[in-house]
């Protein structure tokens, strides 16, 4: 009995360890595959919960939520900003110097070039760089970091359980999801996102292991601080047909508003990447004290911009003035380099926007008044939707945010339009591309490439291969009992080399060549294949497992092109 026990853990220890990866290296849905996600998005969903909690403790400690500059000049709290920035330049002093790039491009070029593998030692350096940000009140969003710890948190589990590269992709882009959903509480959101902003693209075997891990994030989220939607107090009424014409005006005034920020902010990115990082960090925190100093409500992620814009009944000069206000406070922050996102400022931005445009158009249809909560929830639709080139995911977020589907059309039919109106009249361009082309990072991939990075090797290797000793006596008698399976053999210096035996006459004359191959782990993909056997297109690659002395398959180029034939990549 002991036996069959020690050999029943022995086989599932073995398939734990190669059984599971050749499920993964499949491109296809797999319960394995989905039950990897679901651990691995728990754990991103606690350490994006950790930072909510420490961010409600930091604001319940300086009383952030009830801060009014203007009337408390003597205290500390105004220059929040500017210690936030020094205490982020510390961070970043003690911190890797290797891995300095953060946030949501930086992700998405790793994801697009790296499968997705982002160093650990980036996670801590956007935890309390993200924490000192939006802490001291910078106008920066909670998701850049939220992205980033959840893309670190599965990836880093996924390589040091060993999966093949194509399943860290998607245990990566379901963190991602994960630490959206349990930064929102918007899981049909964090779902697209990830798609039309990360991935660029739809397979179905994406699809659901990213979809458990935004649940497991929502729930996450509502477990701690309840089922709560963020902006469910602004009153949104259905809007009757005949008013479409003056949304169609509004559409314009958005997309010409989205397509001015991307600009701004680019213009301003790019100007400051040659100074250094202590002056570009001190000059963004003294902006937005003195911002704070005057418009403390253009402050914050976003929030204060729109509880103004709602709830204390401003004029129309004061909008402006607030929208200038947070316009400045937001490229300071992002163009200057404080770790953080996008979307929670853009929502400020739209919501103002959305209600400057309601109360010009009030004031000469006063049949409107009744509307302006449906004009701003429209405005942070089409800023988000336009300026990050993700239309669909500024639809579903703002549409689980407010908990109304009285968005869904009018939202609809205005990010259209000002969409159109920003790329095709602006021709402006995705804020995350933008950067990435500053920072000099790629995200393009051949499609030929993008379609072999999907499948790992262990699921097209031929493990029929003969492995035998280096004994010329033996070599030609080996092979050609192989019977057409691989030969293999490893030389003095231990390397590996493909036997093949070639007819040089009529007469019937062989000659036995020996040629060398390079090996590739079993947690490649058959991209890495592909490129070592494109620039000859023949010959073979060998598969490793665990260490390159154990040689456990061969892809060959006909079987690689054979598979490309197929259509099934």
């Amino acid at each position: 009995m002991q036996i069959s026990f020690e050999k029943l853990k022995e086989k599932s220890h073995q398939y734990l360890r190669y059984g599971l990866r050749d499920q993964l290296s499949q491109a296809r849905t797999s319960a394995q595959l989905c039950a990897l996600a679901l651990i691995f998005a728990l754990i991103a969903s606690g350490v994006i919960l950790m930072l909510r909690i420490m961010l409600a403790w930091s604001n319940q400690l300086t009383g952030a939520q009830e801060l009014d500059f203007t009337e408390i000049t003597p205290d500390w709290r105004v220059f929040l900003p500017l210690l936030a920035a020094i205490l982020i330049r510390v961070a970043v002093k003690l911190g890797s110097r290797r891995y300095k790039r953060l946030g949501i491009a930086y992700v998405l070029h790793r994801f697009k070039m790296h499968y997705g593998k982002i160093p650990l030692a980036s996670a801590p350096a956007q935890f309390f760089q993200a924490f000192f940000a939006l802490a001291g009140n910078f106008s920066v969003g909670r998701e850049g970091p939220a992205i980033h710890l959840g893309a670190v948190t599965a990836s880093v589990l996924a390589e040091r359980l060993k999966l093949p590269d194509n399943s860290v992709r998607i245990m990566c882009a379901s963190g991602i999801a994960a630490g959206i959903a349990a930064t929102f509480n918007a899981p049909l959101a964090a779902v697209i996102f990830v798609f039309e902003v990360i991935v660029r693209e739809y397979k179905i075997h994406y699809f659901f292991p990213i979809m458990l891990s935004a649940i497991c994030g929502a729930l996450s989220s509502q477990l701690v601080f309840g089922d709560i939607h963020e902006y469910d107090h602004i009153q949104v009424l259905a809007i009757p047909l005949d008013q479409y014409p003056l949304l169609a005006i509004a559409g314009i005034a958005l997309g010409c508003a989205a397509a001015a920020f991307n600009r701004i902010l680019i213009n301003v990115t790019e100007k400051a990447a040659n100074r250094s990082l202590t002056m570009r960090l001190l000059l963004a925190g003294a902006i937005t004290t003195g911002i704070g100093l005057v418009m403390p409500q253009a402050l914050g992620t976003g929030d204060w911009a729109i509880d103004a814009a709602l709830n204390q009944n401003p004029t129309l000069l004061f909008l402006l003035a607030l929208l200038m206000a947070k316009v400045i406070a937001t490229v300071a922050a992002i163009g200057l380099g404080v770790p953080g996102g996008l979307i929670g400022p853009l929502y400020g931005i739209g919501a103002i926007v959305g209600t400057v445009i309601a109360m010009a158009s009030a004031a000469l249809f006063p049949a409107l008044a009744p509307y302006i909560g449906l004009y701003m929830v429209i405005g942070m639709t089409a800023m988000m939707g336009v300026s990050l080139n993700a239309p669909l995911a500024g639809l579903v977020a703002l549409l689980e945010l407010t908990n109304d589907t009285n968005i869904i059309l009018p939202a609809m039919f205005v990010t259209v339009i000002a969409f159109l109106v920003a790329y095709r009249g602006f021709q402006s361009q995705s804020i995350f591309l933008r950067q990435l082309d500053l920072m000099g990072l790629d995200y393009r991939v051949p499609v030929i490439n993008s379609a072999l990075q999907k499948t790992g090797v262990r699921a097209l290797m031929n493990r029929r291969v003969v492995v035998v000793n280096n004994d010329e006596s033996l070599l030609l008698e080996v092979l050609k009992r192989a019977k057409g399976r691989p030969v293999v053999v490893r030389n003095e210096q231990g390397e590996f080399e493909k036997l093949r035996l070639e007819m040089q006459s009529f007469e019937g004359d062989e000659t036995l060549y020996r040629l060398p191959i390079k090996g590739l782990p079993d947690t490649a993909t058959l991209h890495e294949a592909y490129e070592i056997l494109r620039p000859k297109r023949s010959g073979e690659v060998y598969i490793w497992q665990d260490t390159p002395d154990n040689l456990v398959g061969v892809i060959s180029w006909a079987k690689l092109q054979q598979e490309i034939r197929s259509g099934k990549l």
